[in-house]
């Protein structure tokens, strides 16, 4: 699997470049599922703000809203109840995986709960491209800020990369970098501060910082 880990969606022309440079076609030959899963564990996200993240709509869209020659939704929370041989073509079938933001500590609990976890390995050719939490959920950890989801038992999650990611720096008033810096050191582990118009593209274990913004890592 190749990943475009963002802050913020596709925000630039750089962050842009290196998906359509992951997909190895243009956008409008290439097929996408969103998944919105994450929104519903945070309390900040509702109906509102997954139906814009879905449709398209400004400011949650960014991703939804590009140029595919095809686009469908995957709800992560509904796969267990319809049957693997059903929901694992549609996937199979995409070029990219649109993972949107919300707690990651919850869709890293659909992600295992579906099945979709287990998948992941078997799909080499697949682009994931997460936004905040649909980024987050690919390292070891999170940090204890970041967990919104009651139910969660800790802050880890899939482990697939071997980095964390502290998002929206300077987006919000508390995301600044002193913040990020004391989240780093509970981290106990490598990670980025990553501002939205920053991405980290990773392919075959290769880490490229893609950027037009500000970022800084932390070893």
């Amino acid at each position: 699997m190749k990943l475009l880990l963002t802050s913020g969606g596709v925000r630039n022309t750089s962050i842009r470049g290196a998906l359509v440079d992951l997909l190895g076609k243009p956008i409008s030959d290439s097929t996408a599922l969103c998944i919105p899963t994450a929104q519903w564990g945070h309390p900040s996200c509702g109906p509102v703000s997954a139906r814009g993240f879905v449709s398209g709509a400004a400011p949650w869209g960014s991703l939804t809203s590009m140029e595919w020659k095809s686009l469908g939704l995957l709800e992560l929370s509904t796969l267990p109840t319809i049957g693997r041989e059903r929901w694992i073509p549609w996937v199979e079938a995409a070029d990219v995986l649109l993972v949107d933001g919300g707690d990651a500590t919850y869709l890293c609990h659909w992600m295992r709960e579906s099945g979709m976890a287990d998948l992941l390995p078997s799909l080499s050719d697949m682009v994931w491209v997460g936004v905040s939490a649909g980024s987050m959920v690919m390292t070891p950890r999170i940090g204890a800020d970041f967990v919104q989801w009651p139910s969660a038992p800790d802050d880890r999650t899939l482990g697939v990369v071997d980095f964390s990611i502290f998002p929206h720096l300077d987006v919000f008033p508390e995301n600044t970098i002193e913040e990020a810096k004391r989240w780093a050191r509970q981290i106990g582990g490598p990670a980025y501060a990553l501002d939205d118009e920053t991405a980290i593209k990773v392919v075959d274990g290769a880490v490229e910082v893609i950027t037009e913004g500000r970022w800084k890592m932390f070893p």
